[in-house]
């Protein structure tokens, strides 16, 4: 009993944390429709930046608001040099931020070198907590609470606010929303940072769990696409349900087929989406 319940906690714990990463690639590519696989190079910079915080100043908090700030300035950077004038321009938008990502890669093994680096968490999450007849990191159930934290403020940002109904606005019908007086591209820039923002914060929360390494953008942004996919594109609620299954799936697969730990993941996404191709939670 104790086996199942920690897998499933590590699963969950796993899967929001996929959710921090997803959340802002389903804004970017569910709301502004570009497909920036640049996104876990945001992840992976905020990472090594949060690390490089945190070895000098020992503070998780500075370290994680460096790597949040970090991708938003290479979202809102992003944006404006390459994406603004690819819009529409799907296969270029793919091409050019892949070429983000292998520049980024590169500048981070550079700087960085090779070694797997890990991010400490805070002393008060440094530890493990009693839950009934077993331990559980007090980190990873941080993570959970992070994550639903921010679910639940997204959702609350984009269905009842002002700028939700601004950007759903301008989403949908770009020719009404100018003639209101709209400023499309300031909106896009913005929606597109904090996509960006949310990679960044993904990218501290997640070093201290994954630690950090060359090739782990890459590792990640398979998965993150299948969240998005599967949940349903443009869809909070999608990403949330997206992740889960896939933490879930992926933890129990390596816990109990670790030779088969591909096969136990990608095989109900394909069963999923032949019956759901529009994802499990598509945007309304």
């Amino acid at each position: 009993m104790q086996f199942w319940i920690i897998q499933t906690l590590n699963g969950v714990a796993y899967g929001m944390l996929l959710f921090l990463l997803s959340a802002g690639l389903s804004l970017i590519l569910g709301m502004m429709n570009i497909a920036n696989l640049a996104h876990g190079a945001f992840y992976l910079l905020a990472s090594y930046i949060g690390y490089s915080i945190m070895r000098h100043t020992a503070s998780f908090p500075l370290a994680l608001v460096a790597g949040s700030l970090t991708g938003m300035a290479i979202g809102f950077a992003t944006e404006r040099l390459l994406m603004r004038r690819l819009r529409g321009r799907t296969h270029s938008q793919v091409l050019g931020s892949i070429g983000i990502a292998l520049i980024l890669a590169d500048a981070t093994l550079v700087i960085w070198q090779g070694d797997p680096l890990t991010i400490r968490p805070p002393a008060l999450l440094a530890r493990s907590i009693d839950l009934w007849v077993m331990r559980f990191p007090a980190y990873r159930l941080f993570i959970i609470v992070c994550g639903l934290l921010i679910a639940v403020g997204l959702n609350l940002v984009l269905r009842r606010t002002r700028l939700g109904a601004v950007i759903r606005a301008s989403v949908d019908n770009q020719e009404m929303a100018r003639a209101v007086g709209i400023d499309i591209e300031k909106v896009f820039m913005w929606t597109f940072g904090f996509g960006s923002l949310l990679a960044g914060f993904a990218g501290v929360m997640g070093a201290p769990y994954l630690s950090v390494y060359p090739g782990l953008d890459w590792e990640l942004l398979p998965l993150t696409l299948v969240v998005v996919i599967v949940g349903g594109i443009g869809s909070i609620n999608g990403a949330i349900v997206g992740s889960l299954i896939l933490g879930l799936l992926d933890n129990f697969g390596r816990a109990l087929f670790p030779d088969l730990a591909y096969f136990t993941l990608f095989v109900p996404m394909i069963i999923i989406l032949a019956f759901r191709p529009g994802g499990l939670l598509p945007r309304s």
